[in-house]
């Protein structure tokens, strides 16, 4: 399991605890971090994805909203729900990550945290997501696969 991916997956549970327990941020994070003892990049990316999802979760869960028809955010199921906030967040936020890293890691771990059919659920939803995505979806924003497949900056 990469690092990235494992952050992706405390930061879910995290906020899983957060939706059903909310209360201060830094000692919920002391609380969480004391059961799992994680390296620091880990720990670093997860609280990253933390914070950024809790500082723009209304506009999140509106994105959702308009992505899931006939769905309310508040009767998703709590993983689900979770994992497309971080994914929405990591479009919109995260231009170092290729957008459809972003929806295939939550694919992943919808159906790993969840169930296999959250993963369609999740796909879905995501899949309208990155038709309003305007940079590449295969790299990282501002760069590009040279032959051979490394990584070159694209000029500015």
């Amino acid at each position: 399991m990469t690092s990235r991916h494992e952050a992706r997956i405390r930061a879910v549970q995290f906020l899983f605890q957060q939706d059903f327990n909310p209360g201060e941020l830094t000692p919920a994070l002391e609380e969480f971090w004391s059961h799992w003892k994680p390296a620091a990049s880990v720990r670093g990316f997860a609280e990253r994805l933390i914070r950024g999802v809790l500082r723009h979760q209304e506009t999140l869960d509106e994105e959702l909203r308009a992505l899931a028809d006939n769905w309310e955010v508040r009767r998703m199921g709590g993983v689900d729900r979770n994992v497309m906030r971080v994914a929405l967040f990591e479009l919109a936020h995260c231009e170092d990550i290729p957008p459809v890293v972003s929806v295939n890691e939550a694919v992943d771990i919808a159906k790993s945290l969840s169930s296999y059919e959250s993963g369609w659920f999740v796909n879905g939803v995501l899949d309208r997501a990155l038709r309003k995505v305007s940079r590449p979806m295969r790299a990282a924003a501002g760069t590009s696969r040279a032959p051979g497949g490394a990584r070159r900056r694209e000029p500015t």
